[in-house]
């Protein structure tokens, strides 16, 4: 029996995103009707994982312990409607400190895979951005873009989604997801 698994990016897919960062539990703000998606894909038996580039850290613009608060936050969201996540994998570095955990790179990916001893081929990737897709389908990952968070301006970028499906958002990705 395949496991049901999938990979979600934060900012811009579970919640509001913004080009000055997200940098408090504060500025966190869910997306409208993704936390219930999330609790939907529980109740069905999926394994939530997130996979998010938070180089706001590494630019020294909030630190770990503001990255937990925002984690905390969620989670005491998500719990109201019936959803927890099963992990969360950051990149805390800075475009420039050349590491191999920034998505597009797979690094990240590789790390979910081996802490759930898993192949992650097949696997869906929701973004907001290309390199989310990239980084996913570099192990194999099926790709879906959401249009919220950066999601529009990638599409207007039309680069590199041959083949990718689009969903408004979260909540319409699950949806057409579970209707399988």
């Amino acid at each position: 029996m395949t496991k049901k698994f999938i990979i979600l990016d934060r900012d811009g897919v579970i919640n509001e995103d913004s080009d000055d960062y997200v940098k408090s539990a504060e500025e966190w703000y869910p997306i409208s009707g993704s936390l219930e998606a999330i609790a939907k894909l529980k109740q069905a038996g999926y394994t939530v994982v997130i996979a998010t580039n938070q180089s706001g850290i590494g630019r020294g613009l909030f630190g770990f312990e503001e990255f937990e608060e925002m984690c905390e936050k969620m989670d005491v969201m998500l719990d109201q409607v019936g959803g927890y996540i099963d992990g969360i994998f950051l990149c805390p570095h800075a475009p420039e400190d050349g590491c191999d955990c920034r998505k597009p790179l797979p690094g990240m990916f590789e790390q979910i895979a081996g802490e759930f001893d898993m192949d992650l081929s097949g696997v869906p990737i929701v973004g907001d951005s290309l390199r989310d897709l990239q980084a996913g389908q570099a192990v194999g990952c099926t790709p879906y873009l959401v249009k919220t968070g950066k999601g529009e301006r990638t599409i207007a970028k039309g680069e590199g989604l041959e083949g990718v499906v689009i969903f408004e958002d979260l909540a319409e990705f699950v949806d057409q997801l579970l209707s399988k």
